[in-house]
């Protein structure tokens, strides 16, 4: 509820920041998020919100944020210029960009680099039962059973699965449902799945309801390093992560899993001039954005650029230059 009237508010404001200056020419772009149970759409919102308010008074500028299936089909937003910016997990931005993984042969040239946004944190979850070493070689207990891996040709089941193939788990075998977060919670309270797989910016929000609900009942699996080197094996995305205890309801010590940078990405042509303005927007009001949804507390300037997979846009290259960032020759498009 409180996210609810968190998102409305925030959509009262921007409805009124982009009321100013209507005589001018208005440049309203797209924001592919994910679904609403997870991190990408609000502060996909906060994102767009920040745009109204700062931007779209004096540049006429501003992006609208809307739900999707997360990364696999903001990619083809983007591809088909249905959107024009997106929240992509990693893995994404290095497949689009290399023609590889499910755009094999196909190389996703259209895409930029705008901002590293926050880490996109792994929880595994299943049944407390199912956990007999409470590492994620326990998913190989899950043949024969129900499990939500996310929604069909999301972010969430082709990392899903990318990871659990890394580490020889067939996700396959299992009975897959293919559900948004707030909707596998559900069904991991009524008994209709044994697990489920919701990456996002912690905390999440659909797995603060499975805790509070079910407790000691659920189990976050951890990684250990050998697990972690062996997610790694083709993409070097993975570094450890660990979730502080009391994160969720009754989870009493730290989970130590695996997280891959998610990014902010453009086509490349959008604008320079608008591009440069939201980069520094987003770099000058980090307190709106950090207010909004914890995940955005790791946002800096000085990580502004790390991980990224994709070349950055131009007009991002103009802000960080401006506030003396080094740009490696990789990340610039000729």
């Amino acid at each position: 509820m409180k996210l609810k009237k968190m998102l409305a508010a925030m959509a009262v404001v921007a409805s009124m920041g982009a009321s100013v200056n209507v005589g001018a020419e208005e440049r309203s772009y797209i924001l592919a998020t994910a679904s609403t149970g997870g991190t990408y759409y609000p502060v996909g919102v906060a994102l767009a919100t920040l745009s109204k308010v700062k931007l779209g008074p004096k540049y006429q500028f501003s992006l609208s944020a809307i739900s999707s299936a997360g990364s696999g089909e903001n990619v083809k937003l983007l591809n088909e210029n249905e959107a024009q910016f997106a929240i992509l997990q990693g893995l994404y931005g290095a497949w689009a960009w290399q023609g590889s993984g499910p755009y094999k042969g196909v190389k996703q040239d259209d895409i930029r680099a705008v901002s590293m946004l926050w880490q996109n944190v792994e929880h595994f979850i299943v049944r407390s039962d199912l956990a007999e070493t409470g590492t994620v070689a326990d998913l190989s207990k899950l043949d024969g059973k129900k499990f939500s891996i996310g929604k069909k040709n999301s972010g969430t089941e082709n990392s899903g699965r990318h990871i659990m193939s890394e580490l020889s788990i067939s996700p396959d075998n299992f009975h897959l449902a293919f559900m948004g977060y707030g909707a596998s919670a559900n069904a991991l309270q009524n008994g209709t799945i044994e697990g489920m797989n919701t990456p996002a910016g912690v905390p999440v929000g659909a797995v603060t309801q499975a805790f509070a609900a079910m407790g000691d009942d659920l189990k976050i699996l951890s990684f250990t390093d050998e697990q972690i080197k062996q997610v790694n094996s083709t993409y070097n995305l993975w570094t450890a992560y660990e979730i502080p205890a009391n994160t969720y309801p009754g989870l009493d010590k730290p989970i130590t899993t695996v997280a891959q940078p998610n990014f902010l990405a453009v086509r490349d042509d959008v604008s320079d001039d608008d591009v440069y303005q939201l980069t520094k927007a987003i770099y000058e009001n980090l307190p709106f954005l950090q207010g909004i949804h914890k995940a955005t507390k790791a946002m800096a300037i000085e990580k502004a650029i790390a991980g990224l997979p994709v070349p950055l846009h131009p007009g991002a290259v103009r802000y960080y230059e401006e506030v003396g960032i080094d740009i490696p020759a990789e990340l610039k498009t000729q």
